[in-house]
């Protein structure tokens, strides 16, 4: 059995892959944009072609983990992201073609939705054994490597290297360090069968409690994704370098705090760390719509990022608190969270068009008040034992 501290070291630079293919991705729509001839109201019709194969993908994540193992299911899903990632670099750079783009990006979504659910169940035993709250800096971990992937597919963008060069060679290099990696995996171990009959974790109040825990906060962090650019530049006449600077403070922001938030969570538990947070992306959304002053609106994005920093990654670990059920209830909770993903972006945009992109952020605090209601989900059960930031 591998110790415990090599694995933790080996779930991270999963999760950092994950982000790391994505992130390369992002860097070169512009050259999927300009290849196809798509305009920008095209190109976010073909991206949903990555979150449709997700949201097909993820319900039957947990079944496939059950019957495998968190370390089989990486891999073929990590297999199943190169493919759909080359296959779409090819579509865009080599033939610029729509449909083999759109496969191949379906195909990706695929990939990384079933990925996303085996490595959060390996991170969330990892995480039962230690006994302490390591599960944000997983997730810390993919916002690393996102960066060191837009780092890297910057330079190739401006060299203009071919998409599929550059996406092929990543992908292959990926592939082989996850294989590599999900070899020190926890081995799966049998896990003793209740006597009464399973309930689907569908139908299980605090699973789907948790799912819209997670839900808001994953649309506090995709909003900052996809609109917090575009807000700063239509709400205060910003230049363009000005508002991805500011993405830029917001992902540092998150990052921060899925370093340093496992300390308060250990120490004061998940439900009082996460009703802080959800309060602190409140306030920092309105710090940004209303500031006024450069001053107030950084410090808004700062205080907004930190508290869309442990939302996500918390939902994951009281997700997989009973490990006999860790990965139904995952694949559950993603679903309902990539779902935000899927729907957000277009409801914002719409909204965006009618009340102004700063204006629609307001949208967004607003879902924090089902987070803040359904944080209480995400305590431990009563006969959990052994579960970090369970306080009594």
């Amino acid at each position: 059995m591998p110790a415990l501290t090599t694995t933790r070291n080996f779930v991270a630079l999963t999760f950092a892959l994950n982000g790391f293919l994505f992130a390369s991705l992002v860097s070169r729509l512009p050259d999927v944009r300009s290849g196809l001839a798509l305009g920008n109201g095209s190109l976010g019709l073909l991206l949903l072609a990555i979150s449709a194969g997700s949201v097909l993908a993820l319900p039957s994540s947990g079944w496939l983990i059950e019957r495998s193992s968190a370390a089989t299911v990486v891999r073929l899903a990590g297999a199943l992201s190169a493919i759909g990632l080359t296959t779409a670099a090819f579509g865009a750079g080599a033939v610029e073609a729509v449909p083999p783009t759109a496969l191949g990006l379906f195909v990706y979504g695929i990939g990384i939705g079933v990925w996303d659910v085996a490595m959060n169940v390996e991170a969330a035993e990892v995480e039962r054994r230690i006994g302490r709250t390591i599960m944000p800096r997983f997730h810390a971990g993919w916002s690393i490597g996102s960066i060191a992937g837009a780092g890297l597919g910057i330079p190739m963008a401006a060299a203009s290297v071919p998409m599929l060069l550059h996406i092929g060679v990543l992908c292959a290099l990926a592939v082989a360090l996850l294989v590599w990696a999900a070899g020190s995996f926890l081995p799966s171990t049998p896990v003793e069968r209740a006597r009464e009959k399973p309930v689907s974790a569908w139908r299980e109040p605090r699973t789907l409690a948790i799912g819209v825990m997670v839900l808001s906060f994953a649309v506090v962090e995709g909003s900052a994704n996809d609109w917090l650019s575009l807000a700063l530049i239509d709400g205060y006449d910003a230049r363009h370098w000005v508002g991805v600077a500011g993405f830029s403070v917001f992902v540092c922001a998150m990052t921060t705090g899925r370093l340093l938030g496992p300390v308060l969570l250990d120490r004061l538990g998940r439900a009082p760390v996460l009703w802080g947070t959800a309060g602190a992306a409140t306030a920092g959304i309105l710090l940004v719509v209303y500031g006024g002053h450069w001053p107030v609106v950084v410090l808004g994005i700062v205080v907004w990022g930190l508290g869309a920093s442990l939302g996500f990654p918390v939902g994951m670990s009281a997700a997989a608190d009973d490990p006999a059920r860790s990965a139904a209830r995952v694949s559950v909770v993603s679903t309902i969270g990539y779902g935000a993903f899927l729907a957000g972006p277009p409801l914002l945009g719409q909204l965006g068009d009618r009340v102004g992109t700063l204006d629609s952020l307001l949208a967004v605090a607003v879902l924090m008040a089902p987070a803040a209601l359904t944080v209480f989900a995400a305590r431990p059960a009563r006969t959990s034992t052994n579960v970090p930031g369970h306080h009594t």
